[in-house]
């Protein structure tokens, strides 16, 4: 169930509410239930998807204005990365969603064969805080990060943190660290960025959707980190740009590849995106990691979002719609993105991505 603390925008949570099936009769937001299924409502509902909570702001403003243009609904249950992979992998949604791309090994173990993975909008995970006493916006940087969710830093005013926030009044209270509780490709983009600037996490606790945490409180989902943040003085946590933004949550300034302490938005994360999509050929199968992206613009720990689709689906109908949906969200829905505060894909990613669904069965 979604955090009751969370503080969400009226806007978002009439978003929210027009989604078709995004609770259940009982009121019930989807969760991953112990059969690996999520709680879905047939009645009227077009298509289903399951997944990342990281792109749900702007999937629920997608699937709500589809629905006004077009007539179809999409039930879409925000429950982690690693739920809607299992989801998918299982075919019990038409549509997987996630932050961090499937390996080849969960690919293989997928019932409905290969799984095509398609980049939707950029975002950013910030470092979001709740420090009152201090008003100017912190500065960190990748190591001091690390061991601040290794335990290893445990005051505010550790003489690291001071060091990279010269003139800084810290007070000497607790740190708070608030992490995922559940399987997260939020998780994934953030532990990739510290296993590439710290040694000692890469060494443990690693790279994962899951982590064994060393320190800190878990919460579910992006909702749920964010809400204990906003209640919990002392704390700090990380979470996708949108929710920090929507809950007036303090955030830091990272330093990036190049030196320079980036301060998260979409135009940062567009910055972080610009050298692999270069990079792209149209053969791309596109699982790309932006994290710890060369360019003195660009935030350090941004990434793609991808929807897993079915290469060679059963229900030729629901393909169709499928397919018909991410053509639009590719074009009118990149609109939208910035004002939710994602970046939208790169014209030329656009693109192949287009002439990629258009090669797909019932297209």
């Amino acid at each position: 169930m979604l955090s009751p603390m969370i503080n969400r925008a009226v806007t978002l949570a009439a978003l929210a509410a027009v989604v078709a099936g995004c609770a259940g009769s009982d009121g019930k937001s989807g969760s991953d239930t112990a059969g690996g299924a999520a709680k879905t409502s047939s009645g009227g509902v077009d298509l289903t998807g399951a997944g990342a909570t990281f792109p749900q702001p702007i999937y629920n403003k997608w699937f709500a204005d589809y629905a006004q243009q077009t007539g179809v609904k999409i039930n879409y249950q925000a429950i982690g990365s690693g739920g809607g992979i299992r989801q998918l992998s299982e075919q019990t949604v038409d549509f997987g969603a996630s932050d961090s791309p499937m390996k080849d090994e969960e690919i293989a173990r997928a019932k409905g064969g290969p799984v095509m993975h398609i980049p939707t909008v950029i975002g950013a995970v910030v470092l979001a805080y709740n420090v009152p006493e201090v008003q100017q916006p912190l500065k960190l940087d990748g190591p001091t990060i690390a061991d601040i969710f290794l335990g290893k830093i445990k005051k505010w005013n550790d003489p690291r943190i001071a060091q990279l926030n010269g003139g800084v009044q810290l007070p000497a209270t607790d740190i708070l660290v608030v992490h995922r509780s559940d399987g997260s490709g939020t998780t994934y983009i953030f532990s990739e960025y510290l296993a590439k600037v710290s040694p000692a996490w890469r060494a443990a606790p690693g790279v994962g959707k899951e982590l064994k945490w060393p320190t800190g409180l878990g919460a579910r989902g992006n909702e749920g980190v964010s809400a204990q943040i906003k209640q919990l003085p002392g704390a700090i946590g990380y979470t996708e740009l949108a929710y920090a933004r929507q809950n007036s949550l303090k955030m830091a300034s990272v330093k990036n590849k190049a030196g320079a302490f980036v301060v998260p938005s979409p135009a940062a994360a567009t910055a972080a995106a610009e050298a692999a999509v270069a990079a792209m050929g149209p053969n791309s199968d596109y699982r790309v990691s932006i994290v710890d992206a060369e360019g003195a613009d660009a935030y350090p720990i941004s990434s793609f979002t991808w929807l897993l689709v079915y290469q060679n689906p059963t229900d030729a109908t629901k393909a169709k719609k499928l397919n018909d949906f991410i053509k639009w969200a590719l074009t009118t829905g990149q609109q939208s993105a910035p004002t939710l505060d994602y970046a939208p894909l790169p014209s030329v990613l656009v693109q192949q991505l287009q002439a990629r669904i258009g090669a797909t069965p019932a297209s």
